[in-house]
This record gives C-alpha cells, structure tokens and sequence, in this order.
C-alpha cells in the first residue's frame, strides 16, 4: 500500500520498451523499440534490465493491468523465419516473449483527510491483451508489492532475483498440503533449501503469543546429512538402536518382498506361503494383544513370534524334531507329506532367507523378536509421532540397500495409515509432513521388485495424503528417474541448476504449458538460485534462497581437496580403527 498523488496505475513513458505484435492464449511477442540501444532502463533512480529471464513486464488495459514474466529475447528475423514470413523490418530489430500469468488494478482508499492507493493483484489471466498495445517494465515499487501478495500464513525463503531485495515468500499450507518438489543437480544447493525451508517452518512458533507450535516433520534421510542442521532433533537410526521398525509392522507384500527377494518375487507358491503363515501368525498375536481375530488380515499391523529358523534341515526340522512354533511354525504346517526334496523346497527357501536375516546384525532394528506377551504397536508409532520433537529424521544410511525399499514402505504406509484411521478432527488437529530425500532412490520410475513396495507406498502418500492431513515434500537430483506419478502430484516446484537435458526435458514436461519457459534457464542458476513456481508461490519467478549458518545446514558441502592434500596421510592406527567401525558397521 503506497500514497501516490496520482494514480500508480497511469502508464509511466519511461518505462515503455515496445509494443505488442501477437497474441497466442497466454503467450505474448512484443516488439522493442527500435530507440533502445542498451538493454536497459533507468527510472527513479533505479536501473531496469530490458529482457531479462523472469522479469516481469507489464500491459495497460484500461484501469487494469496485465502482467507476464520475459521468457525469451530474440532478433525479429529469426521471429519471423521460424513462422515462415518473409523478413521485411531492418537487421537489428528485436522481440521479447513473455507468458501472462496474472492482472491487478489501483484502488484509491480515502482516510483520515487523505488517500492511499491500494494494488489489487490476483493470479490467473481474464482480460486478454490485444496487437499493438503497449509493454512497460514493472517498477520496483509495484514489483515489491506484488511479491509480497499472499493469503494466509507465509515463510521467507529468499528474495526475488532482480526485484531490488523484495522478499519472496511460500505459503505454507499450499507448500505442505498440496506436496512440493526440489530438484537440482548436485551441489546445486537442493539440502540447503530443505534446512532452509524446515527452519523456517519450526521457527513460525517463536512469535506466537500462545507458544502453541508443534510441528510433526519426518525425514527420510538416506546419507544422515540433517542431523548437523538440526541440533534440537530425533534422530531414528538403526545402527544406534533409536529406530525400531519391526518385522511384523510390514504388510504382506513387503514381507514377501523381504522373504523372496526381487528374483523370485512373481513365484506365485512361495508367495501364498508367505500369506497363509503370516495371517496365521498374525491371528495367534491378536489373541495374546486381546484383539477380535474376525477382521484380521495379511496386512494387519499385529505382532506375532517369529519362531527359531536357524539349523533346520530341508524339511523345517532340527535334530529331526519338526519347528512348529511362530511363523517357522506355520510355515512348516504347509509342508506336503513325504519325503520328496523338490516338494519342499519352497519352504526351505522362505526359512533360509528368514534365518539369515535373523543372523544378520544390520537387520537388529527389524529382526529383534517379539516377546509375545505385550503389544508394542503404540511404541513403534511414537516413534514418528509421538510427543518430543517437532523433527524426526530417520537415518537409513545403515539399513542394506536390499531392505531400504520395505523400510522406506513401513515408514511412510505407518504414517498415512495412521492419518486414515484418525477421525476428522484428529487429523485436523495432527498434520504430518514427509520429507523424501533421494527420491529417485525410492521411488524409481522403473519396476524394480526391491522398490515395489516403497514405490507404492509414497505413490498413496502422493495421491491420497493432501485428504487425510500428510504432505509430501519430495527431493531428487534426478527427477527423470523419479516415479512419474508421484511427481505429477506435487503442486509446488522449486527448480535448482539442473545441467542434464533428460532431466530437464522431465521438468519441462510436467510444467503446465504456461511456465515451461522457466526450465530454458536452469542449465544457468547459479548456487542456491531456484524456479520457484506452483501454489505455493506469490507468482513464477527466479529466487535466491536464504543463506544459512554453517551449524544450520545440512552435511552435504563438498570436502574441499586443496585443505585436505595439506594434511598427513592416514595411518595404519587409524586405518585399523576405520576397518574396526567397518567391520562392526557402526562407531
């Protein structure tokens, strides 16, 4: 809001660079003076830059204003050639494109004796500008009142580039709600964004007058980078015993997924195996937790006893006495009659890749059995969402890459179950946000088996998780190798450099057709720069995020080699320690 003894939406002369030669939808080529020798502008003050990527222009119709950020800047001949017209103006005329994308209007507001003029911006386009209009550059005062344009609660993430410090702010509900994507290459800053927006989220409660705060942020964090950024945090990892995430909390096909294994995983028998012993095992754990076995299925997150699968012979017995006990038992239970090696071969598998999951001391955090005597579901789940901290970040940096993918799928399938089976108002009163680092290592848009699970998990998550209180903010420094589905979902992009054309080519594509021009420059963003366009931005736009202090970003920066070349070698004590913490997989 600005006083102005005139109106502010009078055409300033100054400020216009050309006039309008086409009008395609929201697709706009004007035509530059020819009197402009440098392309730039000074008003006020204050040097405009003419053509520049992402800066905003604007066209007077009446009383209302149309505005369109630049996409392109070109010479009229190759204009005119790549549309089959004959070239006729002089060599050196030139045209800028720009894609319209919202409209304003001044009102005057009388008060106190006086008068205050008021911007009106909304996004979305319904007056159309027509051939031979003026283009005028959008002065930094209007410029800074439309960016700080924005209903309900806003974070800062980092001013608009070229707009003379104007903050540019996300709002929050559509940010988390609607699901948001950060991609860029690597080193392009993608971490530095995520801490930056996560501070800025936890910070939202200092200055609420109540202190009532409590956000709920998982972080699925595949190279343990966020817990250097975040000094008040849980950390879950399975190294440490902090994250417990229990066989029996896996559904049915992440269980076959964890017995198979990805080569055999369409073997049909061993997966009816699987299912019959573990409703079974899961009917006889209802019974000890008191709960009604009626409505019992596969997926049914109920504890159940594993049974002992270590030193069975191929037909599931040990020094000849059949195991019958937990799910070895029911198992065994399915076996045929006889003595025919090739009929039982199936359960011998299952138990084998049980038993060596068992003996294997990465798999504690999963493979600790259940004592059978209380239920300690309310305790997995506290875990993610229970009282302490705001963050919680999930340290998969240990877990065996062949596993990732069902523990990944327990995490998230426990979190949007538990927002499905909330009431209203419980989910009303409890959102979560899922935070997916690596992406791509998740959800892969290819059909490997080990990621199955995970693939469809985040895919719910995705589709259905914005109705049940659970957003989604996905992070990847190849969104062409992200599960396209997942992707399509999210409403909010924020765009670091990004040098592979594939990758590009993805962005571009599943940008609405109006803002497909923004990834013609992401080849050229410097560090921390970002397109940064969807709901949850004011308007599409180039953006540099807010720097942080080192203990508050995330341990990702490159090691730098010309500091550590100065430095002696390592020696054999220290390469014997680090073989020690190898060996022990943990400190």
């Amino acid at each position: 809001m600005r006083n102005f003894d005139r109106s502010p939406g009078d055409p300033v002369p100054n400020l216009e660079i050309g006039q309008i030669i086409e009008v395609d939808g929201s697709h706009v080529v004007a035509e530059l003076d020819t009197g402009i020798t440098e392309l730039s502008r000074v008003y006020a003050g204050d040097t405009y830059p003419i053509g520049q990527f992402g800066s905003l222009v604007k066209i007077h119709f009446g009383r209302r204003i149309i505005y369109g950020y630049v996409g392109r800047l070109r010479m009229r001949a190759e204009f005119e050639k790549e549309r089959g017209i004959a070239t006729t103006g002089s060599a050196d005329e030139r045209v800028v494109e720009l894609d319209i994308f919202g409209e304003g209007e001044w009102i005057r507001r009388d008060s106190g004796g006086g008068h205050k003029w008021e911007l009106q911006f909304e996004r979305g386009v319904s007056t159309y500008p027509l051939p031979l209009q003026k283009l005028y550059l959008t002065p930094k005062e209007e410029l800074q009142v439309i960016y700080a344009q924005g209903k309900g609660d806003l974070i800062e993430i980092g001013e608009h580039v070229g707009s003379g410090g104007a903050i540019c702010y996300a709002e929050v509900n559509e940010l988390l709600g609607k699901h948001t994507a950060v991609l860029g290459s690597t080193g392009a800053g993608k971490s530095g964004t995520v801490a930056a927006v996560l501070h800025q989220l936890l910070e939202m409660g200092s200055g609420r007058a109540d202190a009532r705060w409590h956000p709920r942020i998982v972080i699925l964090d595949p190279h343990d980078e966020y817990s250097a950024a975040f000094s008040e945090r849980a950390k879950l990892a399975p190294d440490d015993g902090s994250l417990s995430l229990p066989y029996w909390m896996l559904d049915l096909q992440e269980t076959i997924a964890l017995l198979i294994g990805k080569t055999e995983f369409l073997a049909t028998s061993q997966a009816n195996i699987v299912k019959n012993a573990l409703l079974r095992s899961r009917e006889t754990g209802a019974k000890v937790c008191g709960i009604s076995g009626d409505r019992i299925t596969a997926d049914s997150p109920i504890p159940y006893a594993l049974g002992d699968p270590t030193g069975l012979d191929l037909f599931g017995k040990k020094e000849g006495v059949s195991q019958l006990d937990g799910f070895v038992g029911e198992v065994n239970r399915q076996r045929p009659p006889g003595s025919d090696k090739k009929a039982h071969e199936d359960y011998h598998k299952i138990l084998r890749k049980l038993e060596t999951l068992v003996a294997d001391p990465r798999m504690r955090f999963m493979m600790k059995p259940w004592d059978g005597r209380s239920d300690p579901f309310a305790d997995v789940a506290r875990q993610l969402l229970g009282e302490g901290s705001p963050l919680r970040i999930v340290d998969l940096s240990g877990v065996p890459n062949e596993v990732a993918g069902a523990a990944c799928s327990a995490i998230a399938r426990t979190l949007f179950n538990v927002k499905l089976w909330q009431t209203q108002a419980e989910r009303e009163a409890d959102p979560v946000l899922l935070v997916c680092e690596e992406a791509h290592r998740y959800v892969p848009d290819r059909g490997e088996a080990m990621y199955a699970a995970a693939q469809e998990a985040i895919r719910r998550v995705a589709k259905e998780g914005r109705k049940y209180g659970i957003g989604l903010l996905l992070v990847s420094q190849r969104p062409g190798e992200v599960e396209a589905t997942v992707l399509s979902q999210c409403n909010t992009w924020i765009v670091h450099r990004i040098t592979n054309e594939t990758d590009r080519n993805h962005v571009r594509a599943v940008l609405p057709d109006s803002l497909a021009g923004l990834a013609k420059v992401l080849s050229a963003l410097r560090r921390r720069e970002v397109v940064f366009v969807g709901q949850a931005a004011m308007l599409p736009s180039r953006v540099l995020i807010r720097s942080l202090e080192r203990d508050k970003l995330p341990c990702s920066h490159d090691i730098d080699f010309v500091k550590g070349w100065q430095t002696d070698p390592a020696t054999d004590e220290h390469l014997q320690e680090v073989a020690g913490r190898w060996r022990a997989q943990g400190a």
